[in-house]
């Protein structure tokens, strides 16, 4: 039985999915897996029904005694299944709802992509490429279409990643949904979807580990400088600046990660 069906059937018979999924996610720590049942479980049971906004980080690490490092891993291994969805300034909400996930899932069954397979082969080299290709048009697009709106969302998160001291996975989660509200922030749904991949096999463990060990406090703060001066190019919505600001970024982050992996 391939992935795929093993996936399909979990989401038929209300099992958590990685339940029957063994193969794809073998570095993600117990913690993480055993609290993302608990959520799971509390959804199909109707008390997080289908479309509501689940209680934020800081309340969940209280309720299951966990770590907020550890709630936002499980909520990211939720996001990757489907069953929960992460807009960024709103919260996380729920996006199973029983007999019609098998019937998304069986529709998608022609595109499916094996995310972990495409992260365990791609190299620095390509992931770069992608990015150079990919990044500076959001951002261009980004900076026209950019609503007020995502503009305030995208200034909260910098706050939160301003604030962000040693901490490396917090930093490197929170890079990540900075730069996807600068790509739901074209406002280009194929966009958005192509940049989805990309996201998704930046959060694979392997690339979660180099990205982690590049991350000291000095990098951090370099880092914070330049999406700072990123944002005040969005925000004054000069094309130009803003394009060689992520030109740059790209630059500076990918002799790290090719340093890291070797």
């Amino acid at each position: 039985m391939d992935t795929f069906q093993k996936i399909t059937e979990g989401f038929a018979s209300d099992v958590a999915p990685w339940e029957v999924d063994t193969t794809s996610h073998p570095m993600v720590k117990q913690p993480v897996k055993r609290v993302a049942t608990q959520i799971f479980s509390r959804i199909i049971s109707g008390e997080y029904p289908f479309g509501t906004r689940i209680p934020a980080e800081r309340e969940l690490a209280h309720m299951f005694a966990e770590s907020r490092t550890t709630i936002r891993q499980a909520l990211d291994f939720l996001e990757t299944y489907g069953t929960v969805a992460r807009r960024a300034g709103s919260g996380t909400f729920v996006a199973y709802h029983a007999g019609e996930n098998l019937k998304q899932v069986s529709a998608a069954a022609p595109g499916y992509l094996n995310i972990s397979a495409i992260a365990e082969t791609v190299s620095p080299f390509e992931m770069n490429v992608a990015e150079s290709i990919l990044e500076p048009e959001i951002v261009r697009l980004a900076t026209i279409y950019m609503s007020v709106r995502d503009l305030a969302a995208l200034g909260e998160q910098l706050k939160q990643l301003e604030s962000v001291v040693t901490d490396a996975a917090d930093f490197a989660h929170l890079e990540r949904q900075f730069m996807m509200t600068i790509c739901e922030g074209t406002h280009n749904s194929l966009l958005v979807t192509m940049y989805r991949v990309l996201h998704e096999v930046r959060r694979q463990p392997q690339w979660c580990a180099n990205k982690k060990r590049t991350l000291t406090p000095l990098r951090i703060r370099e880092a914070q400088l330049a999406l700072r001066s990123l944002f005040n190019a969005l925000e004054r919505r000069d094309v130009d600046t803003a394009v060689e600001c992520i030109r740059l970024y790209i630059s500076s982050t990918q002799a790290d990660m090719i340093y890291a992996s070797s």
